[in-house]
């Protein structure tokens, strides 16, 4: 569980970061493509096994690893659109809400587990999460929005999925540092093949405050989620569970850390859904 709460915590304060990025006017995609190779470096520097390039297709992983990379940042960007068409609440619940899709593979393929209290608890906490992340406002619904929410909803849940399959199947306990970083080294080449063209198209340099960005970004993004990958090779925890507390749990803290330290408001909505996420835990519990 130390795992799981550590994969929390560091995933939470992604959000501290990105709010710090709006305030020193830091160019996201930049810092996000920057924060890809830290995070690549950090799992470099603490993984069992060396690094090779040429060698890296001798593991069984490399092909999950890839196709992986290309999801980290292509949700990343629907979220982004997303969140400008919608709301960030829109994009919050849609990546979040897509938890149900890794929960429902655990329960088909791998034969996790489904008690009463569970799915209770699983219902509880897709509840937790909707009214949670509501943010009051109107939000005008169109074709091209409803598309943006059912990609990022379907883009999600299949990268949480993939994660869980190819560490399932493929990675060895010692490889997890390794193959982290290769994930992390695949979307920052992805990355950087976007900055390159919007140098040509747009003149876009990169700016000093970016890559210092991406450096702070980096180091616990990267342990978000080696930690989540920890959790679920975890023999005593189910993926089900470990998806579930670990996507209610990043909004509910999140959404304190804007209480506390950003003074935003909490609706009852709001309210609502921190207390769901408490109830929700103790059914897990049971």
């Amino acid at each position: 569980m130390i795992y799981l709460l550590l994969s929390i915590v560091f995933s939470s304060s992604l959000f501290v970061i990105f709010k710090l990025f709006n305030r020193f006017e830091i160019n996201n995609f930049q810092a996000i493509v920057v924060n890809y190779f830290v995070a690549f470096v950090v799992g470099i520097l603490m993984s069992e096994s060396s690094f090779q390039l040429n060698t890296l297709f001798n593991y069984r992983w490399i092909y999950g690893a890839v196709l992986l990379g290309i999801l980290f940042i292509t949700v990343f960007n629907m979220m982004a659109l997303t969140a400008q068409k919608g709301g960030l609440s829109v994009a919050s619940v849609a990546a979040k809400m897509s938890v149900i899709i890794p929960i429902i593979f655990g329960l088909l393929i791998y034969k996790e587990s489904l008690s009463v209290f569970k799915l209770l608890g699983i219902v509880i906490a897709l509840a937790a999460v909707y009214f949670t992340a509501y943010k009051k406002g109107a939000v005008t619904i169109n074709s091209t929005l409803i598309i943006l929410v059912l990609v990022l909803f379907l883009g999600s849940g299949i990268l949480d999925t993939l994660l869980k399959y190819v560490e399932t199947m493929y990675v060895n306990a010692n490889e997890l540092e390794l193959y982290s970083a290769t994930i992390f080294l695949i979307a920052g080449l992805i990355g950087t093949i976007v900055l390159i063209g919007r140098f040509f198209i747009y003149k876009e340099f990169i700016q000093m405050k970016s890559i210092i960005g991406g450096i702070v970004l980096g180091i616990p993004n990267y342990f978000s989620i080696f930690y989540l990958l920890k959790s679920l090779k975890h023999p005593t925890l189910e993926s089900s569970t470990v998806f579930t507390i670990n996507n209610m749990l990043i909004v509910c803290v999140t959404t304190l850390i804007g209480v506390v330290v950003f003074k935003e408001n909490l609706s009852v909505r709001n309210k609502v859904g921190v207390l769901l996420s408490v109830i929700a835990i103790i059914m897990f519990s049971l």
